[in-house]
């Protein structure tokens, strides 16, 4: 048996991590492994110098009772990247190490999340949607100050158009802000409105495109046909969503998943301001993040079909369990379906009997 210290083999385990896993994955799984160190050296085990085998089953009953400050959810990350590293020792004769009973301590120790259905303010989206339909930024209005540059009109039309065509492939596609923003001109097909992506897990799949955000996209491409046709790259590598600040210049750079952010937050301010609706708590609008746009794109689909396999293929949902988080009525319609039941209906009745 390969005698390596437990930081060590721990950092193989990244490595194989990182291979097989998306970088926000390997993110995760380093701070589970950085808790987890903190928690054996309250227990004298060094890990940069202490080897594999010294590290036995027990100490995942130590991360879990370390870890009840944190939320269920965040524990029980945490301790499914742990007992990976345990069955990553295992399989490659690292240590000994007693995979029933390790398994048997995971679900003694730790808790269950409590299920929460997704909560998004869906009138709200809707009224982004149309502030962001509506943006239109002509190169002959007059310039907001006189020393704005042409360049900078041209910039401000780019990116208007640009997030326009953002927001409506996050809201009619599902797609995850990462995904969005690593979409190239060649990964879509524009005869058939979709594109052919790899997601979550390194999943190759297809993805469909509303009739309204390829017209968004279309337009965006034209304005940006110049900037596109001056870079001397091939069309099809260039990507979808283009930076269009000082910091690119002339260059045709992708936007980063920031930026994705960056977009969702200022138009939702823009359309917004310190408008929340009625039915939500205050300030919820300035929360509306990109995932906002998939939680909306799911209902959307489940209340026009009401059928959770379609919503599951095209959302890319691994488990159906997922599916039917989405799967509730809103609390309008409960509220709406209560009254027809228990006043109208039994009102009613008990008219008629007496």
């Amino acid at each position: 048996m390969e005698t390596l210290t437990i930081a060590q083999a721990a950092q193989n385990y990244l490595e194989t991590v990182k291979l097989n896993r998306s970088a926000n994955t390997a993110r995760t799984y380093a701070n589970a492994l950085s808790a987890f160190f903190r928690v054996l050296k309250e227990y004298w085990i060094e890990p940069e110098t202490s080897p594999t085998d010294k590290l036995k089953e027990d100490a995942i009953t130590w991360l879990a009772s370390y870890l009840k400050v944190f939320s269920p959810a965040t524990e029980r990350l945490y301790v499914q990247a742990i007992a990976g590293f345990y069955e990553f020792l295992a399989a490659d004769k690292l240590a000994e190490v007693n995979l029933p009973r390790l398994r048997q301590l995971i679900k003694q120790r730790t808790r269950r999340p409590g299920q929460r259905l997704p909560q998004f303010p869906r009138e709200d989206i809707e009224k982004v949607l149309l502030f962001v339909n509506n943006i239109t930024i002509q190169l002959s209005d007059p310039p907001a100050s006189t020393a704005q540059s042409s360049v900078q009109r041209e910039n401000e039309q780019l990116r208007a158009m640009r997030d326009r065509a953002f927001l409506f492939t996050l809201a009619d596609t599902g797609l995850r802000v990462h995904e969005a923003c690593g979409l190239r001109r060649g990964d879509i097909d524009w005869n058939e409105g979709r594109a052919l992506i790899i997601g979550k897990g390194d999943k190759q799949a297809v993805v469909r495109f509303s009739s309204r955000a390829m017209h968004a996209l279309k337009e965006y491409l034209v304005l940006r046909a110049a900037l596109d046709g001056a870079n001397g790259r091939p069309l099809p590598s260039l990507p979808l969503f283009a930076r269009h600040d000082k910091g690119a210049g002339k260059k045709v750079k992708p936007i980063t998943t920031t930026t994705g952010r960056n977009i969702v937050a200022e138009r939702v301010r823009q359309a917004l301001g310190n408008y929340a609706s009625p039915s939500i708590s205050p300030g919820l609008a300035s929360r509306i993040t990109p995932h906002s746009f998939r939680h909306y794109f799911v209902t959307t689909v489940l209340r026009a079909s009401g059928n959770l396999k379609l919503e599951q293929e095209l959302a890319r949902h691994a488990s159906i369990q997922v599916t039917q988080r989405y799967a509730h009525l809103s609390d309008d319609e409960l509220d709406r379906g209560y009254h027809e039941i228990f006043e109208q209906g039994i009102n009613t009745k008990n008219t008629k009997e007496f």
